[in-house]
This record gives structure tokens, sequence and C-alpha cells, in this order.
């Protein structure tokens, strides 16, 4: 009888620290997935601005929004990444030479209308384009991600030798991809001068693609009858956004700068650009309620009256709250019918083109596009599939 209780006990503690053990390890589990960092995708770009470069500056000013929403339908582990973007330019006279003629315009933000409106100030004059110090100060400027699912790179485009200037480019590649920043190289000219100036080892040496394109080729402009609706749509999407703070009036006048460039560059690239307003990368949470209150930046009732709009200021706080929930859902009704005016747009553009053989490779929208989803795919992004 003795060793039937003894024997009972014995197994009544083992299922015990056995349950407890597995409970311990649950939560271990469960504690370490709360600890994975959301994904996030890094991306600086680096502009030679010397004097022949006025083509790549249009091609970035007018392809920016096509990137961005390349990478709207990313994910990782079902989970959307953030996506932040920094711009350098280098080669350029005005820049101090004790400064490498370079400039860092931009540290790596999620603030897309900021990197816009740099785009669209940038001007080209003669001067000296040193790859490998570029490529040194964006790997040791910036605030790289070190999680290790991220997916960072180096895109830099120019015409000049790689192999100039007294920091050497291959240490900096090297630096680079210790750090798992991939370099992307595209040379702004002939395929094999690229290969013999060392565009294509700055490359190889980091896991990157080389690539090239004619930097003054002009897209072929496809008209496209959802235009003319998407660029109104965007002027109604405007009005749903409203500016806290100092900069809240400035900072909405800006969206509507900008939306005005995108328009003077082509219809295509405004629809480009409200397509990534319609999309989850455009955030503006620093200056506009609906953004702010939505990611718990800002809360209303914390909101100083001389911080609101002049229209808000008189509204009690219920009022504010159903007056921020309003253009919230209306938003929503506005993006959403963006994003199905795009997606019809993008069918028609493949369809023209298709007719046209045109498959505009040599641009470089198309360069980096093709770059970010072999590079991101490989550590394990995906995307949603498209129409080819």
């Amino acid at each position: 009888m003795n060793k039937t209780v003894t024997m009972i006990a014995s197994v009544c503690i083992a299922l015990v620290f056995t349950a407890g053990t597995a409970m311990a390890e649950d939560k271990k589990v469960a504690a370490e997935e709360k600890k994975t960092p959301k994904p996030v995708v890094q991306i600086a770009v680096l502009l030679d601005t010397s004097g022949s470069m006025s083509g790549l500056i249009d091609q970035a000013k007018a392809q920016l929004w096509s990137i961005v929403n390349e990478f709207s339908s990313a994910s990782r582990d079902g989970v959307r990444p953030d996506f932040q973007v920094a711009l350098y330019e280098y080669g350029k006279d005005s820049i101090p030479s004790s400064e490498g003629y370079l400039r860092m315009i931009c540290p790596l933000t999620d603030d897309l209308d900021k990197i816009s409106q740099e785009l669209f100030a940038l001007k080209t004059n003669g001067g000296s384009e040193y790859c490998g110090r570029v490529i040194k100060a964006a790997v040791e400027g910036l605030k790289w991600s070190k999680a290790k699912n991220s997916y960072k790179a180096i895109f830099i485009a120019g015409n000049e030798p790689f192999t100039q200037g007294n920091v050497n480019y291959v240490e900096s590649c090297k630096a680079a991809i210790t750090m798992d920043i991939v370099v992307n190289t595209i040379h702004c000219g002939g395929y094999q001068t690229g290969v013999d100036t060392k565009w294509k080892h700055g490359a190889d040496l980091a896991d990157g693609s080389y690539s090239h394109i004619d930097q003054n080729r002009k897209a072929i402009h496809i008209d496209c009858p959802h235009d003319a609706k998407i660029a109104k749509l965007g002027e109604e999407l405007n009005k749903t956004y409203i500016g806290y703070g100092a900069n809240g009036k400035k900072r909405a006048a800006l969206q509507i700068e900008l939306d005005s460039s995108a328009q003077g560059s082509s219809s295509g690239s405004n629809s480009q650009r409200q397509a990534a307003k319609a999309g989850r990368n455009y955030r503006n949470d620093n200056w506009d309620l609906v953004d702010g209150i939505e990611s718990k930046t800002v809360k209303l009732e914390d909101m100083k009256d001389e911080d609101l709009p002049e229209e808000m200021r008189k509204m009690t706080l219920e009022e504010r709250k159903a007056h921020v929930e309003k253009l919230t859902e209306q938003r929503k009704v506005i993006q959403e019918k963006i994003k199905a005016l795009a997606a019809e747009r993008s069918k028609h553009i493949i369809a023209e083109r298709k007719k046209l053989a045109d498959k505009g490779e040599d641009t470089l929208e198309a360069v980096i596009i093709k770059a970010v989803r072999s590079q991101a795919q490989a550590r394990e992004f995906k995307f949603d599939e498209k129409e080819k």
C-alpha cells in the first residue's frame, strides 16, 4: 500500500514538474516573440549631383513614389515593415572639398514628403565624385537597424570612375556588408564602361546588384484615363489632414505643393504619389492629428487650443473627437478609391507597354525595384504579386 501511494505521489510530482516546465517554456517563447522587433526596410540613396547628372535627378524626382509603392505590399512573417529612406548628394563643387564634396541631405526617415521636397530642391554643378567616401559616410553616419529581420541597402548612382578619392571603395563596401548593408551600384552610362571603372566590383564586394542606365532617358508617356480621377481624389484626400502644432499649417501647405510638383513632372508621377499617400508607408504623425492619434503620438485630451487649427479651437473635447473620427473615416474611403484606381492604372500601363515593346528597364526606378525585390525576398520578405 505504501509503495502504491509513493508511486502515485511520484507520478503527480513528475506531472506537476513537467507542466510547470512546459508553462515556463511557453512563457519564454512568448517573451522572445514579444521581443522580436518589427521588420524594417532602410534604403540610403546616394546621388551624383555633378554637372552632367541633371537627368538622374529628374528621374529620382519623378520616380520616388513608384519605389515607395513597391514596399507598400511588402511583409515579413506576416508583418508589414517600417520603411525609411535617407538621401545623400556627392560630387558637387559648392560643397567644400574638406567635406569630400558630399552632403547628407536627410538621415533615415519615414517622412517621405521631406525626401521629396529635398529631391525637388537639388541642383547640379561640376565636381569630384568620391564614391568610396560617400559610401563610408552613409555606413558610419546613419542609424542602421541591428535587427536580423531588416533589409538595409545603399543605392549609389553616378558616372565617374568608382575609384576616385582618397577613401578606398573596397574598404567602404566591405564595411557595409559587414553590417549587412547591401551596396547596389548604378552606373550612368554603358555596361562595360561601368565594369571597367569598378562600379560592378563595388556591388560584388557588398552582395549588391550592378546596373547601368541612361540618366537622360525620358520615360515614354502613356496616357491613362485614371490619372485625372486619381488627382482629384488626391485633392480630396488632402482635406482630411488636420495640421497641429508649430509646423502643422506649413506641412499641410507643403503636401499640396509637392502634389503640384509631382503633377508638373507628369500626371503619372502624381498618380504614383497619390497611390503612395493612400498606402501604409505615408505617415505624418508629427503634424497631422489623424495619423498622430491613430499612432498614439498625441492625445486630443492633451492638446492646447493654440496647437489646434482655428476651426477646432472652440469645439468641446467630444466635438473634437467626432471631427477627427469623421475625417479618419473619410480618409479611409478616399484611400481605398485611390488604391482601386491605381491598380487599374497599373494594368493599363502594363498592357500599353506590351504594345510598345517598352519594358522600361533602363531607368532609376526599374533597376532599384528589381534589386530591392530580389534582395528583400532573399531576406524572407514577401511582396504581393503583380500582373506581369
